[in-house]
């Protein structure tokens, strides 16, 4: 189960899972982005651990400070980004009916992962 799954803007890593949510925690490299995207099927809360991560949610973007919290409701516009130095650690928490990889409608990717 805590297996690490390597990405083009860092890793993550599966902690805990359940029927309805499932618990990662994700390291984004400096400079990684992840891609501007939505889920249908769930939503998901981010907790910065480590470093501070700029934050797009649909028009606002937001910094978050280790030890601060925000919530991606369902159908939400949203991506996250480590404009830093260091290594930023999320933890993330993803809440719904379907909890996949397969819920990902991206809109822009760095990464040229846009199908």
């Amino acid at each position: 189960m805590n297996s690490i799954v390597e990405k083009p803007w860092g890793s993550f890593e599966i902690l805990s899972f359940g029927r309805k949510f499932l618990l990662k925690k994700i390291i984004v490299k400096p400079g990684g982005v992840l891609s501007l995207q939505s889920h249908q099927h769930r939503s998901e809360h981010w907790i910065v651990a480590e470093g501070e991560a700029e934050v797009t949610i649909n028009d606002k973007v937001l910094k978050l400070k280790e030890n601060e919290n925000i919530f991606i409701a369902k159908g939400s516009i949203h991506r996250m980004a480590n404009h830093g130095h260091n290594n930023l650690v999320i933890i993330e928490l993803w809440y719904g009916d379907e909890l996949d990889e397969n819920d990902i409608k991206r809109y822009e990717d760095i990464y040229n992962r846009i199908k």
